[in-house]
């Protein structure tokens, strides 16, 4: 379940996106804000889709959260707590569907 990596002109683009998404929910990160609604709001606002971005809580003070771009880079996934603002591009999963991982085994 290891996502594909970016590589090239798609790394850089995937970087920038990080840098957006970041951007985005710093401010609810500062203010404790961590109601999944309103990261999911930020995100939108940046202007990707509603239906493709999911944010949900991870943990007491925490939010993670998944943006399928439908677009080189194909999805953005990470979480914003206390400490910091994670994020990470990446190109989707060998086997899995879009941005989500693969279900079960072989």
């Amino acid at each position: 379940m290891v996502p594909i990596p970016l590589h090239g002109q798609s790394r850089c683009d995937g970087l920038a996106v990080v840098a957006r998404v970041t951007k985005a929910l710093e401010p609810l990160r500062r203010r404790g804000d961590f109601v999944p609604d309103h990261a999911h709001a930020a995100l939108t606002g940046l202007g990707y889709s509603a239906g493709k971005v999911r944010a949900y809580e991870d943990g007491p003070t925490g939010v993670g959260f998944l943006i399928d771009l439908g677009a080189s880079p194909w999805c953005v996934e990470g979480t914003m707590s206390r400490d910091a603002t994670k994020a990470d591009a990446f190109a989707g999963y060998p086997d899995g569907s879009a941005c989500q991982p693969p279900k079960g085994g072989h």
